[in-house]
């Protein structure tokens, strides 16, 4: 069986004790649980502050811990989407674990060292974060972590569901493309599909590849024949985006630098193969 590193976390030197029958490691370790209480934190493929970066992990998402290195990095999983890679250990950690029973539901939300608009923000929460409320003031939610953010940017998790995930993607309109982003901060084309079908309930791998071994279809025409559907995901050789109606497309891209709106023609015209679709 073979296990990608990607989403199984496995070194020649160090594993998860759950793969101790799949892939041959020096060690394997139990993972320690620890939960993300910093606005956003970029994993990198290596341990180094000019390292690539692959993937965020978000405020409340929790983690699984397989090493703690004298350089201050974490090799860690993340329990949302499975991904692997190091992590800047700045002292962003919760040891003690909250329950996550709200959810941003605002693109970003400050985070308040008092109930003031006016004290300098302190952090900044994005769309999706899951956040546990210690307590309630004026119009201000205290979280469990500490600081305020604002009520109204705030649901409880029941309710925070968008179960359109193309308006969900339409609200991220121009957000600036970046590689390995999963946030309205800044945001790659895997992470704008798959932000967007977490906020409607979809459990979704970060990557394209992925994405399209979980949703996708291989077409049954050719794509000029198909009848395009709102809410269709289409996957590229090496990119993913939704149909926002029968013709055009919305997705982060390399083209623009952004999340746009164009025709899926335009962007089959600039050599972009479709190789599947998904119709959740």
């Amino acid at each position: 069986m073979t296990c990608d590193p990607r989403i199984n976390a496995f070194r020649p030197d160090l594993a998860d004790i759950a793969l101790h029958e799949q892939v041959k490691a020096e060690t394997y370790v139990e993972p320690v649980l620890r939960q993300c209480v910093s606005g956003v934190l970029p994993m990198l493929d290596a341990p180094r502050q000019d390292a690539g970066q692959i993937s965020q992990v978000r405020y409340g998402e929790f983690l699984d811990v397989f090493e703690t290195r004298e350089d201050g990095f974490l090799w860690a999983q993340n329990r949302t989407d499975r991904y692997v890679g190091y992590i800047p250990n700045a002292g962003a950690w919760g040891e003690s674990i909250a329950m996550m029973s709200n959810r941003v539901t605002a693109l970003c939300t400050f985070v308040y060292p008092e109930p003031d608009i006016k004290a300098p923000p302190v952090d900044e929460l994005t769309l999706g974060s899951f956040v546990s409320i210690a307590g309630k003031t004026d119009r201000f939610l205290e979280l469990t972590s500490g600081g305020f953010v604002f009520e109204a940017h705030v649901m409880a998790t029941e309710y925070a569901n968008a179960a359109d995930y193309v308006f969900t993607a339409g609200r991220l309109l121009h957000t600036p493309y970046l590689w390995g982003g999963r946030t309205p901060k800044g945001i790659d084309c895997s992470g704008l599909v798959q932000l967007s079908l977490e906020m409607a309930g979809f459990d979704a791998p970060r990557d394209s590849d992925l994405q399209r071994e979980a949703f996708g279809k291989p077409l049954e025409i050719h794509w000029r024949d198909m009848l395009w559907k709102r809410g269709d995901i289409v996957f590229f050789d090496g990119h993913v985006g939704f149909m926002a109606d029968a013709e055009n497309l919305i997705h982060a891209n390399v083209h623009t630098m952004d999340v746009t709106v164009e025709t899926l023609l335009d962007v089959v015209s600039r050599g972009s193969e479709i190789v599947a679709y998904g119709r959740l």
